[in-house]
C-alpha cells in the first residue's frame, strides 16, 4: 500500500503549493509524514527514481518531481535514471 503513497506525493506536487514548498524546502521532513518504507523513504530523499519506478510508482507522475525541481531533479537527471533501470543507452 505504501507505494500509493510515493504516487500520491507525486501527484500532490501538482495541486498543492505548500506541499510544494515543503518538498523543495525541507524534503526530509515534508516525507516523514507519509507511510513509506524505508527504501521508498531513501529513494526518494536520494531521488532515485528509477528505483521508484521498479517499486512501482508511476512513471507520469514521477515526472512531477522534475518540473518543480525536487530533489535536485531535473529532466536530464531523471531520463538518466530512468534509463539505466530499463537498460537503455543513454542519449548522446
Amino acid at each position: 500500500m505504501s507505494i500509493y503513497a510515493v504516487n500520491r506525493m507525486c501527484h500532490q506536487l501538482m495541486h498543492d503549493k505548500n506541499w510544494r514548498w515543503a518538498m523543495q524546502t525541507d524534503p526530509e521532513r515534508a516525507v516523514s509524514s507519509l507511510d513509506l518504507t524505508g527504501e521508498e523513504r531513501d529513494a526518494i530523499l536520494s531521488g532515485d527514481v528509477g528505483a521508484l519506478f521498479l517499486m512501482g510508482a508511476n512513471a507520469f507522475l514521477l515526472g512531477y518531481l522534475t518540473r518543480f525541481n525536487v530533489l535536485g531533479l531535473t529532466l536530464p537527471v531523471y531520463n538518466e535514471r530512468m534509463r539505466a533501470v530499463l537498460g537503455k543507452p543513454a542519449r548522446t
